[in-house]
């Protein structure tokens, strides 16, 4: 039974019309309950504070290892992954993390099944099983899941930071564990790695220090009674708070510069300070004041002044890795080739910075201002999918006081200049560490991080060399923000005339279409821009795709200044390159959106190649380019799977090879031949007025269309572009054996995909009711029990309306073409646990995808996307949902079992696979003996050259022009 009801009143946005309580079990559990009676997703979170910090000596990763046992069984569910395999069935997912000092586990579901997920959910804190055959499977996951990160950059300098700490302080420890330190060494001192995972577990997890969230529909009493029935049996051992007292760095880890060697291109600095942590101070805020200038992208910052001088491309300031004991602020800069020529320069430009800072003092009108812009997104902030709003708040629980668990640190209230000072007082050239990364060290450093491998050396510092850097620097004018002219007051909601539930088309002409969808569901003073340049010129070329990503990434670049405050400010924009052509994408508050799309359309009429920023738009794609070999081999057979079935796409080798031979005279040639013609596809919702929505469009027609010599024509019919798919052949299973690109990478990577239809609704509902009832059972096979690789999945695959399935592996354990052999013997497994599955478990499945698909959306960016992908596709089945929720109820277990039998299984007759397979470095003589059969078995088609193999294949039609396509 709960002890207390707290009457304290938890502090919520106005528009949040949810119910909250905290209680407290009488065994000292402390629970927020979350009653929101429209909502469709159940969600829980539990927030244990033990983390990596607590991990033994000589057993890095327990705390982590633990995380991933507890979702095997429980003594009250003994069956080897029924937690997971009944959240999934019941359209939820579920997940865990483990940090410094918490670990927190999470799930969502469906709404009325919140009751029995929360029953398996408590066993993870009351009787879990932690079986010897379990142990040692999940020590492979937990070195698979090492092995994905080994060549991540991101890994690999966090956990450079943290080995140049103390050795005293659990800062420096390696979080994640491996096989080595689970497995061997454990043993080698004659230790059982169960025996002190459940030592660890007895020892550790205690009531009194677990925080619970709970989000249900259901009222807040009846939500309290669910919580007292299940959780008060966790035990209370009245584990003290765990607090890591003193200083990750001592003086030998301050002022120093380290040089250290990254996996990918390019060049990074990041130059990080100590500093008093700022939860003691959340609601002054300092950090958040002091992030705000120094990474500030305006005019006369510092940013702008790199930028300006061709040396950096992106910088980002603010509070890094925290506790309540030590915290470190950090500024991260991105950097060009000539700011890596550069660096002192760098440094003493930031420190300039801090100068300045120091000699304006701190500014209440700066202060206020980000108090109101914090004020006006806290109150107005979009809902989010429940589960991840109670991870957040469960993550709050155990650092804030109750009445601050929704807001956190996120409000800044009071002006305090005195705590602002002092942190900005520990930016200083004492309290400094940097750390330098690029390929450019390769073969110049003399240390070896131990964990990750890392190459780097250490130089120390002083204060006065910091001093020199400072006083030879360029002398630029450095200044603070003005103040921002985006911040909206006007958050009146429109009056809407028609309640639509989908889009309608408001407006048509040969220029343009606008489809426009009102508000009537979120009320908030928001709105969503989406506008599709579609331009024939755009992709007709290799140099033409990269031209048109140049020219939009230039476009990005020159509102850079003028628009980081809209961003500041809530009003988010972007441009990118799309197959057709480019997009133009603004979403956030309505009030000045309209002054930032005339802005966004003038640059793009007015667009002129400044060689400087073309310069350092084309080395930063270079680099992206050549950064393609260390991305993940399971991305790269994603990536393979796409050029395979997607006509009219070029090859990123072909795109890469022509880029160093492309300059700015040929975008200065090439962007008013790519504006020369369009058509625009038009998307406008949220809290704008039809005629307002028609005057936007209509100007932008005017900057493009209109005059006696207008800069771009309409398209002819015989211009329309669309993308279309490959058409497999049935009864042929197509592999593509292929070499990792980065053979340093031990990991292979398997994608095998089976096409099954072009978009038709009773198909669509038959595809996903089996890939949700297979789901889990493959994860559980595939990974859990064979241990295939810590990367395992089963998804729904949609290529612009061709639906399939497709199974993704990474693996060091298997070669791909075992991965895929495995996965034909999942299939065959599983097509006995489909004839076995009764009326009541198929029921189920599918009353769990009807809840899935009559979900609610959150907010209009949700909202937004399904439409624009109908309006894209050329579907344009805006009631989609509904059809596909009557076509379920209608389904039948045997149409079921014969759409199996039909698309799936082995030997189907209308069964189309393709096996995409990555070679990684372990698998190599494997890949030559793949590459030598050149697919000398029957049925099967083995592809060499994708595009002559593409220009072979009939194709889909495609949806736009044909009968979902309304006629211009």
């Amino acid at each position: 039974m709960a002890v207390g009801i707290s009457e304290v009143e938890i502090i919520k946005p106005r528009t949040d019309k949810r119910e909250y309580r905290r209680i407290i079990l009488s065994n000292s559990l402390e629970v927020l309950l979350i009653s929101d009676p429209d909502t469709d997703k159940a969600a829980a979170s539990m927030n244990v504070s033990i983390g990596y910090f607590c991990d033994p000596e000589g057993l890095e990763g327990l705390a982590h290892f633990l995380e991933h046992m507890l979702f095997y069984a429980s003594e009250k569910y003994p069956v080897e992954d029924s937690y997971s395999k009944y959240i999934t069935e019941h359209g939820g997912s579920t997940n865990a993390y483990t940090s410094a000092e918490h670990t927190n586990f999470y799930f969502d579901i469906n709404a009325d099944c919140l009751d029995d997920a929360l029953d398996r959910f408590a066993q993870f804190f009351i009787k879990p099983l932690m079986s010897s055959d379990a142990t040692l499977r999940e020590i492979k996951a937990v070195d698979s899941e090492n092995q994905k990160n080994l060549l991540s950059d991101a890994w690999r300098m966090n956990q450079l930071q943290k080995h140049l700490c103390s050795k005293d302080h659990p800062y420096h420890k390696f979080s994640t564990g491996n096989w080595d330190t689970l497995e061997v060494k454990p043993k080698a001192k004659g230790l059982d790695t169960r025996i002190e995972l459940i030592k660890f577990y007895e020892e550790n997890y205690s009531a009194n220090l677990m925080h619970l969230v709970v989000y249900g529909r259901e009222s807040l009493d009846s939500l309290q009674s669910l919580i007292e029935s299940k959780f008060q049996d966790i035990r209370n051992i009245e584990r003290n708070q765990i607090s890591f007292l003193g200083q990750p760095c001592s003086n030998e880890h301050l002022q120093i510069l380290v040089r250290a060697v990254p996996i990918k291109q390019g060049h990074t600095l990041r130059i990080i300070w100590p500093i008093t942590p700022s939860i003691h101070n959340y609601k002054e805020c300092p950090c958040r004041y002091l992030g705000h200038l120094i990474g500030h992208e305006g005019e006369g910052s510092l940013f702008y002044i790199l930028k300006q001088l061709g040396w950096a491309v992106s910088l980002q300031a603010g509070e890094g890795d925290w506790s309540f004991e030590f915290s470190f602020f950090s500024v991260v800069i991105e950097l060009t080739d000539a700011g890596h020529d550069h660096v002192e320069d760098v440094i003493g430009l930031l420190f300039k910075y801090i100068c300045l800072l120091h000699k304006s003092g701190v500014s209440k009108w700066i202060f206020d201002e980000l108090a109101s812009i914090c004020e006006t997104d806290f109150h107005y902030r979009d809902k989010s999918p429940p589960i991840y709003y109670t991870v957040s708040v469960a993550s709050n629980m155990q650092i804030f006081p109750p009445e601050d668990w929704l807001v956190a640190s996120s409000l800044p209230s009071k002006f305090a200049p005195s705590t602002i000072q002092k942190t900005l007082d520990e930016l200083s050239p004492e309290n400094i560490r940097i750390f330098w990364e690029s390929k450019k060290f390769q073969g110049y450093t003399d240390c070896i991080e131990p964990w990750y491998g890392t190459p780097y050396s250490v130089e120390k510092i002083t204060a006065s060399t910091i001093q020199q850097w400072v006083e030879k620097a360029p002398k630029e004018n450095l200044s603070l923000p003005k103040p921002n002219i985006f911040i909206p007051n006007d958050l009146v909601l429109k009056t809407v005339q028609e309640k639509v539930k989908v889009p309608y088309m408001l407006r048509k002409s040969s220029f343009s279409r606008l489809w426009y969808k009102p508000d009537t569901m979120f009320f908030t003073p928001k709105a969503y821009i989406r506008i599709d340049f579609n331009c024939p010129h755009s992709n007709y070329s290799p140099e033409a795709t990269v031209l048109t990503d140049v020219f939009t990434r230039l476009l990005m670049d020159y509102l850079n200044e003028y628009a980081y405050d809209a961003q500041v400010a809530g009003l988010y924009y972007a441009i990118h390159q799309i197959d057709t052509g480019f997009q133009v994408i603004l979403v956030g508050y309505n009030h000045k959106m309209r002054i930032l799309l005339e802005t966004i359309v003038g640059k793009m009429r007015d667009f002129e190649v400044k060689p400087d920023r073309f310069s350092v738009i084309k080395e930063t794609i270079t680099k992206e380019y050549e950064n393609y070999k260390f991305h993940q081999p399971y991305k790269q057979a994603l990536y393979y799977c796409s050029l395979i079935l997607e006509d009219q796409t070029w090859h990123w080798n072909d795109e890469f090879e022509v880029l160093p031979h492309l300059e700015a005279d040929n975008l200065a040639k090439f962007s008013p031949h790519l504006l020369a013609k369009a058509f625009l596809e038009c998307y406008i919702s949220g809290n704008i007025e039809p005629s307002e929505a028609e005057s936007i469009v209509q100007h932008i027609e005017d900057c493009f269309f209109s005059g006696p010599n207008p800069m771009c024509k309409p398209l002819f019919p015989s211009q329309h572009s669309t993308k279309r798919i490959v058409k497999l052949e049935r009864g042929l299973q197509y592999s593509y054996p292929v070499e990792g690109l980065n053979q340093k990478d031990e990991n292979s990577a398997l994608v095998h995909y089976i096409q099954v239809h072009q978009d038709d609704i009773k198909l669509n509902v038959k595809l996903q009711l089996f890939a949700l009832i297979a789901k889990q059972p493959a994860f559980h096979q595939l990974r859990s029990v064979e241990q295939l690789g810590y990367i395992t999945i089963l998804a729904n695959r949609n290529d612009y309306g061709v639906r399939g399935l497709q199974i993704i592996i990474q693996s060091t354990v298997k070669d791909p073409a075992n991965l895929d052999s495995r996965v034909n013997a999942f299939f065959k497994m599983f097509e006995a646990k489909l004839y076995e599955m009764t009326d009541e478990d198929f029921k189920s499945n599918v009353n769990a995808l009807v809840d899935m698909k009559l979900e609610k959306y959150k907010n209009l960016r949700e909202e937004s996307a399904f439409f624009w992908q109908e309006i894209s596709n050329g579907t344009l089945k805006f009631d989609r949902k509904e059809s596909e929720v009557a076509a379920l109820k209608e389904l039948r277990k045997e149409e079921l079992i014969f759409f199996f039998n039909n698309y799936i299984k082995i030997d189907a007759p209308e069964r189309k696979t393709l096996s995409v397979q990555v070679y990684g470095g372990l698998h190599l003589a494997e890949y030559k003996k793949v590459a030598d059969q050149d697919g000398a078995a029957a049925q099967t088609y083995q592809i060499n050259d994708i595009f002559s193999f593409r220009r072979s294949r009939p194709l889909y039609g495609s949806f736009k022009g044909g009968l979902g396509q309304m006629k211009l």
